[in-house]
């Protein structure tokens, strides 16, 4: 079958990158189109898509016939959207997506998928914002910085496993799908970009207090040169000893999701 051809015409000329937004306008319609197919087992649900700018990703994201939503604060980007893509009238929120109740956006527990190629300066903060609404997020997926993409889907062990990967990985499979050259990009990024798909897993509660876990987790990781014997003290009782665990021995890189669960479960009982 042949690929459907989209056109650059239009008001292109209107939109310029801009660095205050950390844009980085994708160029390279393959890539593209590889990141909007990353949704296909998701086609019909509705779809949330954060910054758009030139609609690169969009138009095949409407074309595979996904429900889109789309976030933009940029007013430039938005003329252009509505003047290309009249597919989109009523569906383009002139919103800063760490800023939307996405449960008033999509009411009533609706599941939905959120996609964006992600501003480099605010991707940690926008996956936090998923993280509120994992009972709605099904499928978060997208490009980013490729250190930051590596290190959400970091195994333990290894040294890019951070805050956010054990964080994430608690609700979501979290997989890198490919790299992104600058090459691809106006204006071209100082750094390569990585392409990820989280998917919702089966866990409904971790068994322990979630917020105290968040907190064992940054903890954990805010000294991470440390053994959580000596990172954690601070969370355990003053004058009290530390318990005799296997786990504080360890350095919170080498954790599993399971281990942090049992670590915020002993941290707990103190």
């Amino acid at each position: 079958m042949k690929k459907r051809q989209f056109s650059s015409a239009g008001r292109s000329a209107d939109v310029r990158p801009k660095k205050a937004l950390g844009q980085h306008f994708l160029t390279d319609e393959t890539i593209a189109e590889r990141i909007a197919d990353t949704l296909s087992p998701w086609k019909g649900m509705p779809v949330m898509e954060v910054g758009p700018g030139m609609g690169v990703l969009t138009k095949y994201l409407l074309a595979a016939g996904h429900d889109v939503k789309v976030a933009e604060i940029d007013g430039e980007s938005i003329d252009y959207l509505r003047y290309n893509y009249p597919d989109l009238a009523g569906r383009i929120l002139d919103a800063d997506f760490l800023k939307l109740d996405l449960s008033k956006v999509y009411p009533d527990g609706q599941k939905f998928c959120v996609i964006g190629n992600y501003p480099y300066n605010i991707s940690s903060q926008i996956f936090f914002h998923v993280l509120d609404y994992k009972e709605q997020v099904v499928c978060c997926s997208g490009m980013l910085q490729r250190e930051v993409a590596e290190r959400f889907a970091a195994e333990p062990g290894t040294k890019a496993r951070g805050i956010l990967s054990v964080l994430l990985q608690a609700w979501y499979d979290v997989k890198y799908l490919f790299t992104v050259d600058e090459n691809v990009f106006n204006p071209p990024p100082k750094v390569k970009s990585g392409v990820i798909i989280m998917t919702r897993n089966d866990v409904t509660s971790l068994g322990c207090d979630e917020k105290l876990f968040k907190s064992v987790v940054k903890t954990a990781f805010g000294q991470r040169r440390k053994t959580l014997r000596n990172s954690l003290r601070g969370m355990f009782p003053a004058g009290v000893p530390l318990p005799d665990d296997p786990l504080l021995a360890m350095r919170p890189e080498q954790l599993t999701v399971a281990q942090f669960i049992e670590l915020t479960k002993l941290v707990d009982s103190k």
